[in-house]
């Protein structure tokens, strides 16, 4: 299967500080991948970089063959981006909220109506979806944003902090709609500083911290390197050395 994603001797400097340091990596196409580590370890500065949005001092990203540096416009248009605080219009009802995305994002009226009937799908919210989505709780607000991302079917779906504050129910639904979209053939990058959640979402992490990637693997390859009974365990035992 071929990557849809590569990273290589990726930074990203500011000033003295540097946030990111030469971090490599790929995603196949269909596969979940997740950086992982603690606040502040870099991995939401990675993901912005991935999508365009900050601008690496270094190294290259490509998407499905684009380069991310050199071609922005084309690379955004194989993508979607979820921030984890991603706000929406509240005033407007969920229905309103994904058909006025849908239009941006289409360039036909029947793909605007393709997109709006997959988002739908996607957030599973029903007759909720004719109220505002002020009056919605955040676990509904997260599907609705992820419907959003995930509307137009794109190459690389990049996910910041996808199940964050979410509670139990709120964190499974929303992996299964991911591990839904992953086996229909898109590709999944993922954030997260809960390397527990991580274990039952991804097919394969990278552990990141201090603005470097100091292990990578699957989550079976990892925990048996490491004798370690979760992703938890893993991380302590690399830090230690």
């Amino acid at each position: 299967m071929k990557n849809i994603l590569e990273v290589k001797n990726l930074c990203k400097s500011y000033g003295k500080f540097d946030a990111v340091k030469r971090i490599n990596f790929s995603v196949a196409q269909g596969e979940i991948f997740a950086l992982i580590g603690p606040n502040g370890a870099g991995k939401s500065t990675t993901l912005k970089m991935v999508a365009s949005i900050l601008q690496p001092t270094d190294g290259s990203i490509i998407i499905d063959g684009v380069d991310v540096v050199r071609e922005p416009e084309a690379a955004r248009h194989k993508i979607s981006y979820l921030p984890e605080e991603a706000g929406a219009y509240k005033n407007l009802t969920g229905r309103g909220y994904l058909q006025f995305m849908a239009g941006l994002y289409a360039e036909t009226k029947a793909d605007e109506k393709k997109y709006l009937e997959r988002a739908i799908e996607i957030c599973g919210l029903g007759r909720r979806l004719k109220d505002k989505l002020g009056a919605y709780s955040k676990g509904m607000t997260r599907k609705v944003m992820l419907a959003r991302a995930l509307m137009k079917e794109p190459k690389l779906a990049i996910l910041d902090e996808a199940t964050s504050g979410l509670d139990v129910i709120n964190a499974l639904e929303i992996r299964d709609i991911i591990k839904s979209c992953a086996k229909s053939g898109m590709t999944v990058l993922v954030s997260s500083h809960n390397m527990l959640e991580i274990e039952y979402l991804s097919d394969r992490v990278a552990i990141i911290d201090q603005g470097k990637i100091i292990e990578t693997g699957s989550i079976a390859e990892l925990k048996k390197r490491h004798q370690a009974e979760n992703l938890e365990v893993v991380f302590l035992k690399l830090r230690k050395t």
